[in-house]
């Protein structure tokens, strides 16, 4: 029972990390094309 639990809780983790990881990635792209990042959406940028 352990293991299972143990493993949601890795898998949960594993998901959260990825989801930060495209969130910083996602910023950092808009702020390169010169936008900000407003509600998820990259507004003003420059192409």
């Amino acid at each position: 029972m352990f293991r299972l639990i143990r493993l949601l809780i890795f898998t949960a983790a594993a998901f959260v990390a990825g989801i930060v990881y495209q969130m910083v990635q996602h910023s950092e792209k808009c702020s390169q094309a010169g936008g900000e990042v407003v509600r998820g959406i990259c507004t003003g940028e420059n192409r």
